[in-house]
């Protein structure tokens, strides 16, 4: 996968360039890690990743990260989450509502990790 020329850029105006939720579009690479936005609305799938890490940044809006076994983390603007590999967990938006998050991870990360199914998705640069 090439990379797109050095240049500045604004979250905002890369957000605008995102139209359906749950499709992680690639911002930048640094070494081996993807930085990735994506509009979440509702809920994601449960899933885990084996070998791969994941941060989540609130950029706008709220969300929890449901864990298994865990009660669920609230998310506002500005709070981020680090999920370990192996741990089951869902990014999940209040009903009706969206939140613009940012994601960084390893490159080789799927987002549906384990699960798989019709949710799968490859990120895609913006």
């Amino acid at each position: 996968m090439s990379r797109p020329p050095l240049a500045k850029a604004s979250l905002a105006s890369k957000f605008d360039r995102i139209d359906e939720p749950w499709q992680p579009r690639i911002i930048a690479r640094v070494n081996d890690t993807h930085v990735k936005l994506v509009k979440f609305h509702g809920s994601f799938v449960w899933h885990h990743h084996d070998t791969e890490d994941e941060m989540f940044l609130v950029v706008k809006g709220r969300m929890s990260m449901e864990l298994k076994g865990q009660d669920p983390e609230a998310m506002g603007e500005g709070d981020f989450i680090n999920v370990p590999a192996g741990v089951e967990h869902r990014p999940v938006v209040p009903e009706g509502e969206e939140a613009q998050v940012m994601m960084i991870e390893p490159a080789t990360t799927v987002n549906t990790g384990s699960t798989g199914g019709d949710r799968t998705t490859e990120a895609k640069w913006i």
